[in-house]
């Protein structure tokens, strides 16, 4: 494994390849999704899940599975939902894994330095609606007694509740702060709230598995050196997902191994534009970054596993101005780096050999 710099961040994984949450990953696992149908004065809820050849399971809520009598009950009465609900897991499945291909789209502006502190979203609990008290409580032999405990049990909890929710809401604005002060302040003169801050940038991205990053600074500081650690090839998805006519299944359509090259080029591509775009608007004293990515190979003649790099690019900061950031939908990565110093070894069809990557200086 590369470390071939003095500091590591690993990003844990973020949001994996499903159909249930907004995101991209290559985890393969099968779509699934909850569904509740209106019977009148009562809901029936259940589960979908498909496999990897398509077909559908139907679950209880508690992940038992119904039984084919009642799943074909199920498909008789809510068949239209059933398939709405399948025909967007297919639409979000498939938008995740062309995303895969778009990570350079959210790439921050480089002139952006200033950190704005997000607002605390969670809603404080609302106060308990007291039960009233009746005309005939008081007279009532404990009848009043019960209800004024209700109540103010009731309110103790109601309190304790918010007592917790601004102990949270305090936690998280102070949080706000440090990072405000560290991305305005401490990126400057210290080492550790430019790691943190890398960091805290980096993990805005869905990493799909536990990924390395090695970074360290050049002598005089306006240099950034980063080493990303890349998913292999293996890893990548291999197939969509089309919606048939009239069955309720998904139908999966195997990627051909062309596309499947260009979406892994794309999307190593796409991690190093965004690294990037990190560097260049959260560290305004760097004015040249190098960024090298490589993945673990493992040697068929003897067996041995090393670090393959793929590419090897140093940009300076005019250059990483010139790019078009309001049309980043444009914008090919692969290409885009090309107007930078580049090492890479790369066929038209996306297959790579071994470069040497920029030394930190």
């Amino acid at each position: 494994m590369a470390f071939r710099f003095q500091r590591r961040i690993t990003l844990a994984p973020g949001v994996r390849l499903s159909a249930s949450k907004r995101g991209v990953g290559f985890s393969e696992g099968s779509p699934s999704a909850s569904i509740s149908v209106d019977q009148g004065d009562d809901t029936l809820a259940f589960t979908l899940k498909v496999d990897n050849n398509g077909n559908v399971r139907y679950l209880r809520e508690d992940s038992t599975p119904l039984t084919d009598d009642e799943v074909r009950l199920i498909r008789r009465h809510a068949e239209d939902a059933i398939r709405e609900r399948l025909e967007a897991l297919c639409e979000e499945a498939n938008a995740a894994l062309d995303s895969l291909g778009q990570l350079h789209w959210d790439t921050p502006l480089p002139d952006i330095h200033d950190y704005a502190p997000q607002p605390f979203t969670e809603a404080p609990p609302f106060p308990p609606k007291p039960v009233p008290l009746r005309w005939w409580h008081p007279i009532w032999p404990g009848a009043k007694q019960r209800i004024e405990t209700e109540n103010a049990r009731r309110q103790a909890v109601f309190d304790d509740d918010y007592r917790q929710w601004e102990w949270r809401k305090a936690e998280f604005d102070a949080d706000e702060f440090a990072r405000q002060k560290r991305e305005e302040q401490g990126v400057f003169k210290d080492m550790a709230a430019m790691e943190q801050t890398l960091r805290e940038c980096l993990e805005e991205i869905d990493w799909p598995r536990e990924t390395q990053i090695d970074f360290d600074l050049g002598t005089d500081e306006r240099t950034i050196a980063v080493d990303i650690d890349l998913p292999d090839e293996s890893e990548m998805p291999k197939r969509k997902w089309t919606m048939p006519a009239k069955a309720l299944k998904l139908t999966p359509k195997p990627l051909s191994a062309t596309r499947q090259r260009k979406l892994y080029r794309d999307h190593v591509h796409g991690i190093a534009f965004r690294v990037l775009g990190a560097v260049f608007a959260k560290f305004s004293n760097v004015q040249e970054a190098r960024i090298s990515g490589y993945r673990h190979v493992t040697d068929p003649a003897t067996g041995d596993d090393h670090d393959q790099y793929l590419y090897s690019i140093k940009a300076t900061r005019d250059q990483w101005a010139r790019i078009h950031f309001d049309e980043l939908n444009q914008v090919d990565p692969v290409t885009a780096v090309e107007a930078f110093a580049l090492r890479r070894d790369m066929t038209k069809t996306g297959i790579f050999r071994d470069v040497a990557p920029f030394k930190l200086i």
